[in-house]
């Protein structure tokens, strides 16, 4: 019945991603990896005028920004980006609507509710133009260029529950037909229950991995090495997390395969996938990219993003939250394609959480998912059994909230004791971000429970 309820989610979902356009978009995203430079400043240049003008005349936030400017004697262009002020996630939360563009239909759009690495939720809407061109680059500079298509039988490793975390029987997945996806819990990957996942696997025949970094590696430590080689799986890719060269060796050794690492958000306001020579390659097609310099000793800066995809809720000169290593502007990689490269991407390295039961729980920020009145958290586990959540809450936060966000944090650590800690803010990096998840437990507890 889960899974039946799973496959019903999925046509709602393949007819949002998928059309009779798509082979037709991917077919023009892989003729692009070969463009030049003019190519892409011409294609890029088109696209980016368009939204500008759709942003400052039809989207409420941007008009009204520009009034005042106007109103206050400022004559500058907002045809240049350069004009533009940089957009912080805050103006977004406070009035996502004011966002969208005020010939559009909201009921048409897609509603997505995300916390995103950072902590901060956000609400988004897009069209299903825009998603169908989103997962045609998806198609194309992921599954095509290994080989793959979205008709394969794949797994993912992801967030949602599948079943209560305290349940020792499988299963702890279900099989959404529509997408040909096998959704797998990461929340049961004990040691002990690891070898049930792994027969599910070999039982669906799946083809590929897809997953936090930390859940993969956690299932490649566990999981019986023999079975898992005879699946002959084609790839691993990676969301949400960096991949440590740890992390890499055990996920290759254990699958016999490559390590894939990708690069995207919500937003869809950026987007990067590592061809076969491991080098990771932006996507032009889904932003223009622009960089504020953090530290003049290094060579990171923090990403600031131009949406190109998006006309419905453009985000214009967004802040992204991370900090990026660009390649060099004029670089042919070794695989042929001229796409720029994305050489390193900071501050998404949340700490992996640590069970009395031996389960390492690498991502909980599905927990505040829904609207639960809070600006920003942050989850700190102090030991085994303590979590302590630290949140800025927003004026509607109610105790019954915060009962909420234990419950769901029990559902997947199990029984721990949870401190609510109210903070006017949270403390940030010299990234000027905050960690979404901090485990203080020493090293050398931690390296015991390998």
């Amino acid at each position: 019945m889960r899974s039946a309820a799973a496959s019903l989610r999925g046509l709602r979902l393949r007819a949002l991603r998928y059309g009779p356009e798509t082979e037709r978009l991917v077919s023009e995203a892989l003729a692009r990896d070969y463009w030049t430079a003019e190519q892409w400043d011409s294609y890029k240049a088109n696209r980016l005028g368009y939204l500008l003008h759709r942003a400052a005349t039809r989207v409420p936030h941007y008009r009204e920004s520009w009034a005042r400017r106007r109103s206050n004697g400022d004559r500058a262009s907002w045809e240049y980006l350069e004009n533009w002020p940089v957009l912080e996630k805050e103006a977004i939360r406070r009035n996502p609507r004011s966002f969208i563009a005020d010939d559009c239909d909201g009921r048409r759009l897609f509603h997505v509710h995300t916390s995103g690495t950072s902590g901060k939720p956000l609400d988004l809407w897009h069209s299903k133009q825009t998603a169908r061109s989103w997962y045609a680059l998806f198609e194309a500079r992921c599954r095509r260029w290994y080989g793959l298509s979205r008709k394969d039988r794949w797994a993912i490793l992801g967030g949602q529950l599948i079943t209560p975390v305290t349940s020792r029987k499988p299963p702890f997945w279900v099989w959404n037909a529509a997408l040909n996806q096998l959704y797998m819990s990461s929340y049961h990957l004990s040691p002990d229950l690891i070898p049930f996942y792994a027969d599910a696997l070999k039982r669906h025949k799946i083809k590929y991995l897809y997953g936090y970094t930390s859940a993969l590696y956690e299932l490649a430590l566990h999981a019986p090495g023999a079975e898992i080689r005879a699946l002959e799986m084609s790839v691993s890719f990676t969301n949400a997390e960096p991949v440590f060269d740890y992390q890499r060796r055990a996920i290759e050794e254990a699958f016999g395969c490559s390590v894939v690492e990708t690069y995207g958000m919500a937003e869809m306001a950026a987007g990067a996938s590592a061809c076969s020579n491991g080098a990771m390659h932006l996507w032009p097609e889904a932003a223009v990219l622009d960089t504020l310099q953090v530290d003049e000793n290094g060579p990171s800066t923090e990403l600031i993003s131009t949406g190109l995809l998006n006309a419905d809720m453009p985000l214009i000169r967004y802040r992204v939250g991370d900090r990026v290593t660009l390649g060099p502007a004029e670089h042919t990689c070794v695989c042929g394609t001229t796409l720029p490269i994305l050489v390193s991407v900071e501050g998404r390295a949340d700490d992996v959480l640590f069970t009395k039961d031996g389960r390492r729980v690498g991502r909980l920020d599905p927990i505040f998912k829904a609207d639960l009145h809070v600006r920003e958290t942050q989850i700190v586990q102090e030991a085994l059994d303590l979590i302590r959540i630290r949140y800025v809450p927003a004026p509607d936060f109610s105790p019954h909230n915060g009962q909420s966000i234990i419950g769901r944090l029990r559902a997947r650590m199990g029984d721990v004791e949870v401190l609510l800690e109210e903070v006017q803010s949270l403390p940030r990096g010299a990234n000027g971000k905050f960690r979404a998840v901090i485990c203080n437990i020493p090293q050398d507890e931690r390296r015991s429970r390998d």
